[in-house]
């Protein structure tokens, strides 16, 4: 039993609760009742001619196969794409433009492929030449730290640092700007106004 019922009970007796629907009850407890009205009436429904409704059927169907016969038509074609597009006039000056094939002899298509390969043999080399240059000043420079170290470690240490000064930077302007009086940050400092509860 609810607070209410109880309140209602108290208040009440058995046949006052029966006849209690739509008016107010005791000064108390200060509860109306009022029936639910809830429902609305019935729309009457129009009468129509099963002709039409054929007839409706019949022009959704045609629209829908008319849209699917377009959709088939279309579906093979691609989006163009502007920068793939060939101009007209380069269309128009297509047999102008157009090269007749040399034919070369096979002698000259030897010395072609003979000189391919004389070609990449010398940058394969050259690769390795490079390869080699590096390892030999790489071995150079770390012999020459390994003797350094030992002639006196503090040296060494000034002769592993970093050097500045080798790729030259400059900067123009302001690193740190002062800030603008009187200016209202968008995203600045609020007021934090949240209740804290200890």
């Amino acid at each position: 039993m609810s607070f209410i019922e109880a309140v209602l009970r108290s208040a009440l007796n058995a046949r006052t609760i029966s006849a209690l629907r739509s008016f107010h009850t005791t000064p108390v407890v200060n509860f109306r009742f009022t029936p639910i009205l809830c429902a609305e009436p019935l729309k009457k429904k129009k009468k129509i001619d099963p002709q039409v409704l054929k007839q409706r059927e019949e022009r959704k169907r045609k629209r829908l196969e008319k849209q699917i016969r377009r959709l088939e038509k279309n579906s093979r074609q691609l989006k163009p794409v502007e920068e793939l597009e060939v101009p007209v006039e380069l269309i128009d000056e297509q047999k102008q433009r157009k090269r007749i094939g040399v034919k070369v002899s096979p002698e000259v298509l030897e010395s072609r492929v003979l000189l391919e390969k004389q070609w990449a043999k010398y940058k394969m080399e050259q690769k390795l030449a490079d390869y080699q240059l590096i390892d030999r000043v790489l071995a150079a420079q770390t012999k020459a730290l390994n003797e350094l170290r030992l002639e006196s470690e503090e040296l060494y240490q000034k002769a592993v640092q970093v050097d500045e000064g080798l790729v030259p930077f400059k900067t123009v302007g302001p690193v740190v700007t002062p800030p603008v009086e009187g200016y209202d940050m968008p995203d600045g400092e609020y007021l934090d106004v949240s209740k804290k509860f200890e």
